[in-house]
C-alpha cells in the first residue's frame, strides 16, 4: 500500500509510502482518499498528521502516467483526484502536515489540505503546473488563492517556482519552520494536544471557519450560531463550564 494510517494517542497519522519521491499516483490518490474516509469515521482518531517520511512530502503527481492519458481519460479521471483531496480537506477534525523536503504540485495541494503546516527548513514548496503546459487540479488555484490571498498564490501558479520554507512562512503557506528531524515531533505533538479537546467542539470550530471561507458572513454566522447553541447539549460543554467554575480555566479534561 502506498499510503498508510497508523494510529497512537488518539492521533492518527496518514504516511504516504511510494518511494523515492511519493509521487501521488492514482493508486495512492484513491488510497487517500479510502483512508481520510476511515480517518472520519474512526472515534479513536481524534486527530490526524500527514506525514511523508523523513526525506520527502510528497513531489507531485505522477507525471509518466499522466502523460500517457489523454483528454478523454483525465475529463474521466479529474473529479477523483479532486475528491481523494477534498476528503483529507474535509477530515472533521484537526489536521496537521508534516513537510519535510519537496511539497511540490500534488503534494503542496495536499499539504494546503490541512488546518495547519509544519515545515522542516528543508521544506520546498511550490505548483510548477504551469511548466508542464497545465494549471493546477487537485484545488491548488482554490485553496492557495484562499491562504495567502489571490495575488500571491498567482504569482506562485503562474511563474511555477519553488519556495523555501523561510519565504513560505512569509508567505502564509505554512504556520511553523522547525529542523528538518523535528518535523514530525513536532506535529504529531500539535495533534495529540487537540487530541484531547472536546471532540464536538473542535469539530464545530472547524466546519464554522471552513463553511465561513467558503460563504457570505450572514450565512456562515448562521453556521456558527447553530453550533454554538447545539453544543449546551453536550458533555464537553457540561465539563468544561463546570470545571471552569469549580477548578478555574484551562484545566478540564475531556473524553
Amino acid at each position: 500500500m502506498t499510503v498508510h494510517l497508523e494510529v497512537a494517542e488518539g492521533v492518527g497519522t496518514l504516511r504516504l509510502d511510494r518511494p523515492p519521491m511519493n509521487a501521488l499516483d492514482v493508486a495512492t490518490q484513491d488510497r487517500l482518499k479510502e483512508l481520510a474516509e476511515e480517518a472520519t469515521r474512526r472515534e479513536d482518531v481524534r486527530a490526524v498528521v500527514i506525514h511523508g517520511g523523513e526525506k520527502v512530502f510528497a513531489a507531485g503527481a505522477d507525471i509518466k502516467e499522466m502523460q500517457a492519458m489523454d483528454h478523454t481519460a483525465m475529463v474521466l479521471r479529474a473529479r477523483a483526484l479532486q475528491n481523494s483531496f477534498t476528503a483529507v480537506a474535509r477530515i472533521p477534525k484537526p489536521v496537521v502536515a508534516a513537510v519535510t523536503g519537496y511539497a511540490l504540485g500534488g503534494g503542496c495541494e495536499l499539504a494546503l489540505c490541512a488546518d495547519y503546516r509544519i515545515a522542516g527548513e528543508n521544506a520546498k514548496l511550490g505548483q510548477p503546473e504551469i511548466l508542464l503546459g497545465l494549471i493546477p487540479g487537485a484545488g491548488g488555484t482554490q485553496r492557495l488563492a484562499r491562504l495567502i490571498g489571490p495575488s500571491k498564490a498567482k504569482d506562485l501558479i503562474f511563474t511555477g517556482r519553488q519556495v523555501r520554507a523561510d519565504e513560505a512562512l512569509s508567505l502564509g503557506l505554512v504556520d511553523r519552520v522547525v529542523p528538518a528531524d523535528e518535523v514530525y515531533a513536532q506535529a504529531h505533538a500539535w495533534a495529540a494536544k487537540l487530541a484531547q479537546g472536546p471532540a464536538i467542539a473542535l469539530r464545530a470550530a472547524k466546519e464554522s471557519v471552513d463553511t465561513g471561507l467558503e460563504t457570505d458572513i450572514d450565512t456562515g454566522l448562521a453556521v456558527e450560531r447553530n453550533w454554538f447553541a447545539g453544543l449546551f447539549a453536550t458533555e464537553d460543554r457540561e465539563r468544561g463550564m463546570r470545571s471552569f467554575v469549580e477548578e478555574g480555566p484551562g484545566k478540564a479534561k475531556f473524553l
